[in-house]
């Protein structure tokens, strides 16, 4: 009894340093209180709602700093996937997690002819999980009608994890609106999880 006293100890311990890196490590990363500006909309097409896969493939290798054949690859496999996104997000993040996990996070939301809204998430996971990272994140969204609709829990949709061009991406999905998180950064996470994201207009410090 006392050696399982022991063991569980420990484990609450490594998950509370962890949560307590996941929070210093996303406070650090996004400093500026201004958006990042918007991309231009090509003259010689009409204006709509969703955005082309060129403009996306632009903007995904500029804010990763990757090539444009790099960004090409995963923005392919998603648009492939979903189609076109009529909103997004650009954030960075943090998470870790030693079987239980955390995440936190905070970014711009985008929509055509709108001004850029701040927004936070934070999600908790739990499986074969262990590590921590901070990354930067470009998430598509698919059938936002409004941006209310953005304030709610999505769970991760199963097997829909890729790893293209060395960015991660996975598809969460609820009430008809899918997310596509592409995620970029440094750390150390290995291992599978089940979780969600919960986004709210304001910080919040509790993952659930």
């Amino acid at each position: 009894m006392d050696d399982l006293i022991r063991r569980l100890t420990t484990r609450r311990n490594m998950l509370t340093g962890a949560a307590a890196f996941a929070l210093t490590a996303c406070a650090g990363t996004s400093k500026s209180s201004e958006p990042p500006p918007r991309d231009a909309y090509p003259a010689d097409e009409p204006v709509t709602s969703e955005y082309r896969q060129e403009e996306i493939t632009d903007s995904v290798a500029n804010f990763f700093g990757v090539t444009a054949k790099g960004a090409a690859e995963v923005v392919e496999r998603v648009f492939g996937d979903l189609g076109r996104p009529n909103a997004y997000i650009q954030g960075e993040e943090a998470a870790a997690a030693v079987v239980a996990g955390v995440r936190y996070g905070e970014g711009w939301l985008y929509r055509r002819q709108q001004e850029p809204i701040k927004i936070f998430w934070t999600g908790p996971s739990i499986g074969f999980d262990l590590g921590a990272n901070a990354s930067k994140c470009f998430t598509l969204i698919y059938n936002l009608h409004r941006v209310s609709e953005m304030f709610q829990r999505f769970p991760g949709v199963d097997g829909s994890y890729y790893f293209i061009a060395g960015i991660g991406v996975n598809y969460l999905r609820d009430s008809g609106i899918t997310l596509a998180p592409m995620r970029s950064g440094a750390g150390l996470r290995a291992g599978l999880n089940v979780g969600y994201l919960s986004f709210t207009e304001e910080r919040e410090w509790v993952p659930l």
